[in-house]
């Protein structure tokens, strides 16, 4: 487990969060090095070298509605992931979600003792806080750190998997832990794959993507009351037990991706810490030629037979200037032109025999008129049957 997750404790038990130590009370308690004291009868600490009023601390739906919320824009922006805007709004949203976990852990909302029917409405949405935390953790684009981001985030998706398991939310198989998962790994390579274990996952990955889709139509129907403002106590709950199930399966998925993704980011800082020292760069080589002597190289040249006289523009040029050039056929466009205008002065021709009442083109032109009434086009056609 890293030291920065937030594990919530069991009744009457102290928790760590980083690098602090707090008793059941919520009370960070004294550790070497600490330069925090605690006043009597105090929940939160001060700072003895300051004896200014600090601000309240805003409340614990504030901290969750807001980084929830914060959420829902990250996943929705159109920014790069990797802009410093984004980054910057991702670790202040993982900060208040953090503050949130801290305070449902010092008032101790949860307990293993208890059922989900006996958590009340307004807290049931708690329990979402580690999943949401597993989200935006993961949403960090630190290449330096990115083996200890998917192990922060899987450590937080198996906290709100474990507390569902805990309050029977759904029904599902948690995943291994990461012991159990690499002990497994090289014992599945040595053999051939267990094709009963292989359709088993690919059938729970249907059934999972299957009630998902179903979660989110019913989801989508609850939060148009909840936007409206008009839903009641149980249209509440009900959209939050929604919620959780949602969550269950997105939080399954990132565990599976984040098992494959583990192996290769391990790999890659083994190869790093292993790789050699890069070799100093030497000077380019001067050119040589292959002869026996200087002489000899002036007398046969660079040693192949043939150089070059001309450049290509030089080439280019002479050879329009002899007309050898594939784009010089000019005439062949003038002698269409031609064509063209000699069928124009043809049709005028025509006309100018129609308007003169020429005996021999009109007898011409009636006996074709006579000829296409009797015989419609392409009589006789026998050959292709037209």
């Amino acid at each position: 487990m890293n030291k920065g997750v937030l594990v919530w404790p069991v009744e009457g038990s102290a928790y760590r969060f980083g690098r602090c130590l707090y008793n059941r009370k919520g009370q960070k308690e004294k550790t070497p090095g600490s330069h925090v004291k605690m006043a009597d009868g105090d929940a939160s600490p001060r700072c003895t070298q300051s004896s200014s009023p600090e601000p309240d601390p805003p409340k614990l739906s504030d901290l969750f509605d807001q980084g929830w919320s914060a959420l829902e824009r990250l996943e929705s922006t159109q920014e790069p992931q990797a802009s410093v805007g984004v980054q910057e709004r991702l670790q202040r949203t993982i900060r208040a979600l953090e503050s949130a976990s801290r305070r449902v852990a010092q008032l101790e909302l949860f307990s293993r003792n208890e059922e989900l029917e006996e958590v009340c409405t307004s807290e049931i949405k708690y329990l979402l806080l580690p999943a949401l935390l597993g989200a935006l953790t993961l949403k960090q684009t630190s290449r330096e750190r990115r083996l200890d981001t998917v192990q922060t985030a899987r450590d937080y998706f198996m906290d709100y998997l474990q507390r569902c398991k805990n309050y029977n939310v759904s029904q599902f198989r948690m995943p291994q832990s990461c012991e159990e998962s690499e002990e497994e790994r090289p014992a599945a390579g040595l053999g051939q794959p267990n094709l009963v274990a292989m359709a088993a996952r690919r059938q729970a990955k249907i059934e999972r993507y299957r009630q998902k889709k179903e979660l989110e139509s019913q989801l989508e129907a609850v939060k148009r009351a909840m936007d409206s403002g008009t839903a009641d106590e149980d249209t509440t709950r009900r959209f939050y037990l929604l919620q959780l199930r949602r969550w269950i399966s997105l939080s399954l998925e990132e565990v599976e991706s984040i098992d494959q993704e583990l192996p290769i980011l391990r790999n890659m800082d083994v190869l790093q810490k292993s790789a050699p020292a890069a070799r100093p760069s030497r000077p380019p080589m001067k050119p040589f030629i292959l002869t026996r002597d200087a002489v000899q190289a002036q007398v046969f040249g660079a040693g192949y037979p043939s150089l070059a006289t001309m450049t290509v523009d030089q080439w280019y040029s002479q050879h329009q200037r002899h007309g050898m050039l594939p784009d010089q056929g000019i005439p062949r466009r003038v002698a269409v032109e031609e064509d063209r205008d000699a069928a124009e002065v043809h049709e005028e021709e025509k006309e100018r025999q129609v308007e003169k009442d020429d005996e021999e083109s009109l007898l011409k032109a009636r006996s074709w008129d006579d000829y296409k009434d009797t015989h419609h086009r392409g009589y006789g056609n026998r050959h292709n049957m037209g």
